[in-house]
């Protein structure tokens, strides 16, 4: 009858405040370090996705070349002669954003530069992409690949 009334001491077992601090540094220091680099892959990979854009922009410009002899009449500002500052603009013959799926576009397309036998395409990047080292992205016709930024490897 005794033995109902004696409490027996129960020692809890758990972290210590200074564990649980080690183990938040520990985290900390492995997320800055993480960061960084998961941001630089996440920039790399929507690159792609602009340069793979442009490369298809290509492709549509020669399929147009084929079809009317000449490049003009691929922009949205097409009322001029061919080859004046009029004749560029918005693609009407490929989408105005990259990437071509998913609804966040992260680079506008447009024809910089077009007469009858050239093009200047350029990939221009906006919202999260817009601080990318690499900068604005350009194709011309003879596949010279261009950049107006300082980053280095940015076309493959």
């Amino acid at each position: 009858m005794y033995k109902a009334l004696i409490k027996t001491q129960v020692t809890q077992q758990g972290f210590s405040l200074i564990e649980l601090m080690i183990t938040v540094a520990i985290v900390g220091i492995i997320a800055a370090v993480a960061y960084p680099s998961y941001v630089q892959y996440v920039e790399k990979s929507r690159r792609a996705d602009g340069m793979g854009a442009l490369v298809s922009f290509a492709g549509a410009m020669e399929r147009h070349f084929t079809v009317n002899s000449s490049y003009c009449g691929a922009g949205t500002s097409t009322t001029a002669s061919c080859g004046t500052a009029s004749s560029t603009g918005d693609p009407t013959i490929f989408p105005t954003e990259a990437p071509l799926d998913g609804s966040d576009k992260f680079y506008d397309l447009d024809i910089s530069a077009v007469t009858a036998t050239t093009f200047t395409i350029t990939a221009t990047p906006k919202n999260a992409q817009s601080g990318d080292s690499c900068g604005t992205l350009s194709l011309e016709h003879t596949g010279l690949r261009g950049k107006t930024g300082a980053g280095t490897s940015c076309w493959p």
